[in-house]
């Protein structure tokens, strides 16, 4: 399991880190960090970023970067899709954990209890998966920040909720319900093989820029639905009842609470009809 970095458990589990995080918020300090890694100033941070997160690239493809912003919201060739129909697919890279959704719409994740309605705020919608379940990918920072769509299907209106920008690594869930603090983008979608789908993007500390590039229009699985800019994220994927049947290992880990690592167009679950 991926834990957390040293900086979030001095932001989330000291005071002096609590007292920063507050005053970092209240400042806005973000609009200027985002600013400087658009910038070219931010170029220096490629290298160390590869290094640190030892991710493997050549150093003419790093050096053709102009910022940081331009390295992390990169291209990925060569991304493999499970093309099976039944097969539903994650719609990223991360670590995946997966929590059924109770009575009232509700679920909890580290502590925090989540409804629905607070996570898309839209009540007609949310009574609709009571009893099913909620997966959530939790894309860490060396992680490919892109994410394509799960089924062939329709996507309606892209719904943009304004907030505040936690890390979203374990420590911070435990200290904050941050998939409902977060600046967050939700849209459904009805999918052909899986029924109504409920996708939510997740913002993040300190930045949490959120890229989705179509709504109300026919989509089609593996195409890129979107992306996320300069910081570590998580995607919400919300199912009704008896529409996904988990793989072994998942029904394992969600009994066990863990998350497994994915990788997007991975297979991690079968159709209503695939049972």
């Amino acid at each position: 399991m991926n834990g957390n970095s040293w900086f979030v458990l001095f932001l989330y589990k000291t005071v002096p880190g609590r007292l920063f995080l507050r005053l970092v918020q209240r400042l806005h300090a973000d609009r200027m960090i985002v600013r400087f890694l658009r910038s070219p100033w931010s170029r220096f941070l490629v290298f160390l970023y590869i290094k640190y997160h030892r991710i493997p690239m050549p150093e003419e493809e790093r050096l053709q970067y102009r910022s940081f912003r331009d390295f992390f919201a990169r291209e990925r060739e060569g991304k493999e899709t499970d093309r099976i129909p039944g097969h539903l697919i994650s719609p990223c890279d991360g670590w995946l954990s997966v929590y059924p959704v109770e009575a009232g719409s509700s679920f909890e994740i580290k502590g925090s209890r989540y409804r629905v309605q607070d996570l898309v705020q839209d009540k007609s919608i949310a009574q609709n998966y009571n009893g099913g379940i909620c997966m959530v990918f939790r894309l860490c920072a060396a992680d490919y920040h892109h994410y394509c769509y799960i089924d062939d299907g329709y996507q309606g209106k892209n719904h943009f909720i304004q907030g505040t920008l936690h890390s979203v690594q374990p420590a911070a869930c435990e200290t904050y319900p941050v998939f409902t603090l977060n600046r967050r983008s939700w849209c459904l979608l009805v999918t052909e093989r899986f029924g109504p789908v409920v996708q939510t993007e997740i913002g993040a500390l300190i930045v949490g820029g959120i890229v989705n590039n179509r709504e109300n229009t026919r989509v089609c699985r593996g195409t890129e639905k979107g992306h996320f800019e300069l910081a570590g994220s998580t995607i919400v994927l919300l199912f009704e009842r008896e529409r996904v049947r988990l793989l072994p290992e998942l029904e394992k880990q969600m009994k066990e609470s863990k998350e497994i690592r994915v990788r997007q167009g991975m297979w991690i679950a079968c159709g209503k009809e695939s049972r």
